[in-house]
């Protein structure tokens, strides 16, 4: 299953919204570096889901605000 995200790195706190279109704001504590948001967007993700982190995969947007991930069922 594909989701979008839109990203937003710095916040305050680790949260995730679903907006009216179906998209998922994630917001996370860490810096927009070195892969440092994407790895905690990950972590994010599967807490929403109830996931393991290994089933999910940046499929694009790795320098971008708006990213694509891949869920695989196991």
């Amino acid at each position: 299953m594909k989701y979008t995200v839109v990203a937003h790195a710095n916040a305050k706190k680790t949260w995730v919204k679903k907006d009216s279109s179906g998209r998922l704001h994630v917001y996370v504590t860490q810096p927009a570096q070195e892969g440092k948001a994407n790895q905690a967007i990950v972590e994010a993700l599967a807490d929403y889901l109830k996931i393991k982190k290994s089933q999910i995969f940046l499929d694009s947007g790795a320098r971008s605000k708006q990213k694509t991930f891949l869920v695989i069922d196991n």
